[in-house]
C-alpha cells in the first residue's frame, strides 16, 4: 500500500490469554481501502480470537483495534457499524428463507443495503423464497456473505467462507470475494487455504501459535524463502546420477518413482542443458513437470513444521 494510504483496520500489539493458554501474542497489522488482507494460519492459531477481537465480541487483555480510526473498545457500537462479517459458526432457522433473512437483518440498521440487489448479486433470486435447510452448501455461504453486506459496510471480514465447498462452489465463491475488492470494499480474509490466500489476497500475515510471524505480499513472501523452483521428470532408459551432477544451477537432486527431481536457480538454464545431455545420450524425455515453491514452503522453512489442512466433507 502507498506510504500516504490511511488504514481503515489498525490491530496493534495484540494479545488474548484464556487462563494459561496464550491464544494471540502481540499480534499487528494494517488492512488498507480496496485490498484483501489475508490472515493465513491452521486451525488453532488465533485467527477466531483475532476475529472476535476485532469485532468487540472480546476483549484484548493487551492492545488495540481501530476502525477507521475508532476505537473498538472505547466506541464498539460505532466501530461495528463500520463493519460486515461472515463467521463461521454463522447458522439459520432451517425454515427461513433468504428473502426474510435479507428483511430481518436489513431490519437492524438505519439505512441498509437493498434486498432484492443483494439477492441479484449473490445469485440467490431463484432461491429468495427457498427454506435455507433446501441450499446447497455453496448458495448457503453466499447467503452468509449476502447477510455480511446488509449494512452496506466498507469493511468485511469473512471467516474461512469456502469451507467445506466443492472446488466449483468455491471458485465461484472466489469470484464473488474479488469482486467485493474491486467495488472498493477492504477484506479481511482468514483462512488456512494455502491456494486460495495465494489467489485472493494481495498481502498475508501468516499467523502461526498466535503469532504473526510473517507479512508481505504472496510473491514477496515466496520470493524472501530459500525454496527453489524444481523440476520432476522420467526418461526412457535410466539416467545417472552423475549426469545430473554437472546441470548448471542445480542445488540438489534425488530420485522421485522411476525418474529425477531437481532443484535448480534457473529452470530455462537447467532444462536446455537436460535436453542437450539426453541427446547426447540418444535418450528421450517421457514427461517433464516445472514446480514453482509457494505458500507451503514459506511456512515449513518459517516454522520447521509440515502445513496441515484439515479438510472437511465438501459441499456444493
Amino acid at each position: 500500500m502507498p506510504p500516504t494510504a490511511t488504514a481503515s483496520v489498525r490491530v496493534s500489539h495484540l494479545a488474548k490469554n484464556y487462563g494459561p493458554v496464550e491464544a494471540v501474542r502481540d499480534v499487528s497489522f494494517e488492512l488498507f481501502p480496496g485490498e484483501i488482507f489475508g490472515l493465513l494460519g491452521q486451525n488453532g492459531a488465533g485467527k477466531t480470537t483475532t476475529i472476535e477481537c476485532l469485532l468487540g465480541l472480546r476483549s484484548p487483555d493487551v492492545g488495540t483495534i481501530t476502525i477507521q480510526e475508532i476505537d473498538i473498545q472505547a466506541d464498539p457500537a460505532r466501530a461495528r457499524q463500520r463493519v460486515g462479517a461472515q463467521l463461521q459458526s454463522a447458522a439459520l432457522q432451517d425454515k427461513i428463507t433468504p428473502q426474510e433473512a435479507l428483511q430481518l437483518f436489513a431490519s437492524f440498521y438505519p439505512k441498509p443495503a437493498d434486498t432484492d440487489s443483494l439477492l441479484t448479486q449473490f445469485g440467490l433470486t431463484d432461491k429468495a423464497r427457498a427454506p435455507f435447510d433446501s441450499l446447497s452448501g455453496g448458495q448457503k455461504q453466499r447467503l452468509f456473505l449476502a447477510l455480511a453486506l446488509i449494512n452496506d459496510p466498507e469493511i468485511l471480514i469473512l471467516d474461512e467462507p469456502t469451507a467445506g465447498l466443492d472446488p466449483q462452489a468455491r471458485r465461484e465463491l472466489h469470484r464473488i470475494i474479488a469482486g467485493l475488492k474491486s467495488a472498493g470494499r477492504t477484506v479481511l480474509l482468514c483462512t488456512h487455504n494455502l491456494e486460495e490466500a495465494s489467489t485472493l489476497c494481495n498481502r498475508i500475515g501468516i499467523l502461526h501459535q498466535g503469532r504473526i510471524i510473517a507479512s508481505a505480499t504472496p510473491a514477496e513472501l515466496i520470493a524472501k524463502a530459500h525454496a527453489h523452483p524444481w523440476i520432476s521428470f522420467r526418461t526412457a532408459r535410466p539416467l545417472d546420477s552423475a549426469r545430473l551432477a554437472v546441470l548448471p544451477n542445480v542445488t540438489s537432486h534425488k530420485p522421485e518413482g522411476n525418474g529425477w527431481q531437481v532443484e535448480t536457480t534457473e529452470i530455462n538454464r537447467t532444462i536446455s542443458s537436460l535436453a542437450r545431455i539426453l541427446e547426447a545420450d540418444k535418450n528421450e524425455m517421457l514427461d517433464l513437470q516445472i514446480h514453482q515453491p509457494t505458500l507451503e514452503d514459506v511456512f515449513i522453512e518459517l516454522t520447521g513444521q509440515a502445513w496441515s489442512e484439515d479438510k472437511p466433507e465438501e459441499t456444493s
